[in-house]
């Protein structure tokens, strides 16, 4: 097994802003760096993954690391670190920076083409990183306490026969001009359709509406988000309905509560979509039940891999 904590080597470096493991070595977040030449950053040949750090340790890092080691293999990738050596730089950022709540990233590129290979990705070596950051909140605190106030965007979503979405990756043309769009509007985020005109995703979260105490998810065009199972499975324990199907646009703005979820905040309500006011413009009861026992699940220690800072 390699080297990969060389602690000797970080000896007075100041990892307090975060952490982050590149070209084989661990280097202050600010520090971190990527070849313009990777096709990672030409291309968006790129996969990743992010797990969070909550009171000192991992949630559900298993799951992440199987939905990491699923999406390497679908864009053809391989890496010459083990699962168990991946854990390993994941943890060993989480300590370098001495963060108790933070956000955490594993990186698979295609890499760099060496001179006079043919453009082919066979060929290339591909590269990871990894770096654990301050915690980050997709949609701010003080927003989802009052609810999001969110938009159906007009920008389509990227079809999955171009681009697939249970892969994670950063094809967020489509996503940043629906942001665009919401912060035109004057809302928090925006949802996504298909081209059939169906709910998908919002940029970096995933979508639930609540009708008759029924939670409902898109079955297209969406990440298979890890807070989402949690979600599904907080549902099961509650004794709450939940299915997941087609949902049009319509049905949305219908629905009695819509909430989102997503590593970088947990489950997160919303109060309006498209200006329609929901639940007296706060977050509704089954939102609000299933955030709380989210966050519930995290102070029991449910699900978690906790850090050995030293």
């Amino acid at each position: 097994m390699n080297d990969l904590t060389a602690p000797d080597a970080q000896a007075g470096t100041d990892f307090s802003k975060g952490a982050a493991f590149c070209n084989g070595r661990y280097v202050p977040a600010g520090e971190a760096s990527i070849s313009i030449f990777d096709w990672g950053f030409g291309k968006s040949d790129v996969t990743y993954d992010v797990v969070h750090v909550w009171g000192g340790a991992f949630f559900r890092l298993d799951h992440h690391l199987t939905r990491f080691e699923k999406s390497v293999a679908g864009l053809r990738m391989s890496l010459t670190y083990s699962r168990a050596e991946i854990a390993g730089i994941l943890t060993e950022c989480v300590r370098l920076s001495g963060l108790r709540e933070a956000y955490v990233a594993m990186i698979a590129t295609r890499g760099v083409p060496l001179p006079g290979m043919p453009r082919r990705p066979s060929l290339m070596q591909n590269r990871f990183y990894a770096y654990a950051i301050p915690w980050i909140d997709v949609i701010p605190p003080d927003v989802q306490e009052r609810g999001a106030h969110l938009i159906v965007a007009r920008t389509q979503r990227i079809s999955p026969k171009s681009v697939d979405p249970t892969i994670k990756n950063y094809h967020w043309g489509d996503l940043v001009r629906a942001m665009f769009e919401a912060e035109d509007a004057g809302a928090d985020n925006a949802v996504l359709l298909d081209a059939d005109g169906l709910v998908t995703e919002g940029p970096g979260f995933n979508v639930f509406l609540v009708k008759d105490g029924t939670v409902v998810s898109p079955d297209r065009g969406a990440l298979e988000g890890i807070t989402r199972q949690t979600v599904f499975d907080l549902c099961d324990e509650l004794g709450i309905p939940w299915e997941i199907r087609a949902i049009t646009a319509d049905e949305l703005r219908d629905a009695d509560e819509i909430f989102t979820s997503t590593t970088a905040g947990g489950v997160m309500p919303a109060a309006r979509i498209d200006g329609t006011i929901l639940s007296n413009d706060r977050p509704g009861p089954i939102s609000a039940r299933l955030k709380d026992s989210y966050w519930q699940w995290h102070r029991d220690g449910r699900d978690a891999t906790p850090i050995d800072y030293g």
